[in-house]
């Protein structure tokens, strides 16, 4: 059976349903280092055999039917500290910084804190954002505008959301900087792939610190509560229960990692894209309206975030399979993004797709991304604006993309333009 209702539990032990390990399923395999470029014609021979493979992690959901599903299935969950087991790091204190994380949670703790952290994380809450995000993204422009030329992923997005995560969360601008080094160290913790220069003792000095910054923010707020994301967490209350001090914490931590580097790539991801269908970069820039179908459309097909990791909590019958305790699941969202049966020429790049069903990559269930409105908020801000003010952009150079076992995106994206100076910083 498939199984599509959350928190369902069953009992496997009599179950007929081969074991997904020995139901003759399609292989494939691919490097630890490969792109999404790199699996694309691996993963359309699968897919266009059977909806699950044995990918090189395990079993890997192809099909957006099954993909969705799964994702909202609480029998499978997201495994505790499985980018730090890449490090060799098991236990410890950054391992249990992780586990007990917004990110690491599962059950009961974990709907609890969604419950209060959905109080203020609202649509008002980001929508205030709006002329700050506009004036950075004019302000990265600005920089690179005479030049007529820069590379997006560092002269454009690697700075852009480090300063919308602090004014949402009401930091001073002049600590913009100390932000922006945290999380750096910080999300090498996230990190799927081996890394020789791993700092476990590094990451934990600049956890440390974000800590300590995020207590003199905390007790600042206590008696001066503002118009600031922190101050909402702080009032946060549901049923008589609020958010302590270590939850507070964890929660800045999560939402620093969590907004930030998966801007970075997917602004880099969509402009690449863009850049490389010159029709839907004039598209975009003559009818801005489009701004989010071009969000949702860019992250459809070039996706920052291409898989997510599950495991079997107990012996789970899914999709016609068993899936044995403890078995490590990928939910492959970018095949599933590019399913033929959900889209029509599914490789085609059209940012006036109507009538689609909502991508995965904000993944979906109990973890789907709190953080998706202002992260599409933030996206098509940036492409709307780069589309007005540099009118002719196009990439020159090649665009080299990082693995897709953790967050992808390119590497290095030169582009040329000329710059429509009229303009302003302001419009």
């Amino acid at each position: 059976m498939t199984a599509g209702v959350e928190g369902e539990s069953l009992t496997n032990a009599n179950s007929t349903a081969p074991s997904v390990f020995d139901a003759g399923l399609p292989t494939f395999s691919y490097d630890l280092n490969a792109t999404p470029h790199d699996i694309l014609e691996d993963v359309r021979n699968a897919q266009s055999r059977s909806p699950i493979a044995i990918g090189p992690l395990g079993p890997e959901i192809l099909s957006y039917e099954l993909a969705r599903d799964l994702l909202r299935d609480n029998r499978f969950r997201l495994p505790p500290g499985v980018t730090l087991a890449a490090q060799g790091i098991t236990s410890g204190p950054l391992f249990d910084k992780m586990a007990n994380s917004l990110l690491g949670l599962d059950g009961a703790a974990h709907v609890r804190l969604r419950k209060l952290v959905s109080k203020a994380f609202t649509p008002r809450a980001t929508s205030r954002l709006q002329d700050t995000i506009r004036d950075v993204v004019n302000g990265l422009i600005d920089h690179v505008a005479d030049a007529g030329r820069c590379d997006v992923v560092t002269d454009i997005s690697y700075q852009y959301p480090t300063p919308i995560i602090c004014a949402l969360l009401g930091a001073p601008p002049d600590d913009w900087q100390m932000f922006a080094d945290w999380t750096e160290e910080v999300f090498k913790a996230l990190n799927f792939q081996p890394d020789v220069n791993f700092d476990e003792a590094a990451i934990m000095r600049a956890w440390s610190e974000l800590d300590a910054y995020v207590d003199g923010m905390v007790a600042a707020r206590r008696d001066n509560l503002r118009e600031d994301l922190l101050s909402e967490l702080i009032r946060a209350e549901s049923d008589g229960d609020r958010l302590d001090l270590d939850e507070l914490r964890m929660l800045v931590a999560g939402f620093l990692m969590a907004g930030t580097d998966t801007t970075r790539n997917q602004l880099s991801a969509s402009v690449q894209v863009l850049c490389e269908h010159p029709d839907q970069w004039a598209k975009l820039r003559d009818q801005p309206e489009l701004a989010m179908q071009a969000v949702e459309e860019s992250m459809r097909h070039s996706p920052a975030a291409c898989i997510v990791p599950r495991a079997a909590a107990d012996d789970v019958e899914f999709g016609g399979f068993l899936f044995p305790a403890g078995t490590l699941v990928v939910v492959n969202t970018f095949a599933a993004n590019r399913d033929p049966a959900i889209y029509d020429d599914a490789d085609r790049f059209d940012i006036a797709r109507n009538d689609v069903p909502a991508i995965l990559t904000f993944g979906g269930g109990a973890h789907y991304c709190l953080g998706a409105n202002l992260a599409r908020r933030e996206l098509a801000e940036a492409l709307t604006v780069l589309t007005r003010r540099l009118p002719d952009a196009h990439r020159v150079g090649p665009a080299p993309w990082k693995p897709l076992l953790g967050m992808t995106g390119p590497s290095t994206l030169s582009i040329e333009f000329t710059s429509a100076r009229v303009v302003t910083a302001s419009a």
